[in-house]
């Protein structure tokens, strides 16, 4: 059956096709999704659909109200930002987000015997999120297996992260060649009343802009 593993699934492009790069490598995939009283609570949605289309052992859908202290255009009254003009971290950056989510999934995977945990972040095309970098994931790792009785044990965890040196249009490809179908992912910010991408947030922006150019 192969070694279980935890993947953060968020319902987008990205982690659609994380699922499906940890599925071909054998591992045996237990999905882990988070409402967050995030505005677009869509992708809830949208990760049940990849989770059963691509196939998991489990899927969870944890709750954890960041809206409780906001921070962030995603989690509080805060307008996102339209047509790049963001400069610098933008407002979309939700504070710590995945610190959080990574350290549910630390606590997730060692509950379950699993040491492997896959994120989908990445540092190429990205909005310039601190927690998308390399440095941040091999600095989590380190942190895991000191925090873990799994850790000082010498059953060491590790943070997969493969899609970090990937442009968008290698992700897609990627996804492409495993047979994902992106139709049924979310990566809006920003989403209409009736659920379908607003068109003009960096998040669907960088998407756009991928699949175009890839055709």
């Amino acid at each position: 059956m192969g070694k279980r593993a935890v993947v953060l699934l968020s319902g987008g492009l990205d982690s659609a096709t994380m699922l499906a790069i940890a599925n071909k490598e054998g591992f045996r995939c237990h999905a882990l999704s988070f409402e967050y009283g995030q505005r677009h609570n869509i992708e809830i949605e949208s990760a049940k659909k990849v989770a059963k289309a691509i196939g998991v052992a489990s899927h969870v859908i944890s709750t954890i109200d960041l809206s409780a202290w906001g921070g962030s255009a995603l989690t509080d009254d805060i307008e996102v930002p339209k047509d790049g003009d963001m400069q610098g971290i933008p407002v979309t950056y939700v504070p710590a987000r995945n610190t959080i989510f990574l350290s549910h999934a630390l606590g997730f995977a060692e509950a379950i015997d699993a040491r492997d945990i896959f994120i989908g972040v990445n540092a190429i095309d990205y909005s310039g999120y601190p927690d998308c970098r390399g440095e941040f994931i091999e600095a989590f790792q380190t942190m895991a297996n000191l925090a873990t009785k799994a850790g000082v044990e010498g059953d060491s965890f590790t943070i997969h992260a493969p899609l970090i040196e990937l442009s968008k249009v290698e992700i897609i490809q990627r996804g492409l060649e495993l047979g994902v179908d992106y139709a049924m992912t979310q990566s809006c910010y920003d989403p209409l009343r009736d659920g379908k991408p607003c068109g003009k947030c960096d998040a669907c922006r960088l998407r756009d802009a991928a699949f175009a150019e890839i055709n």
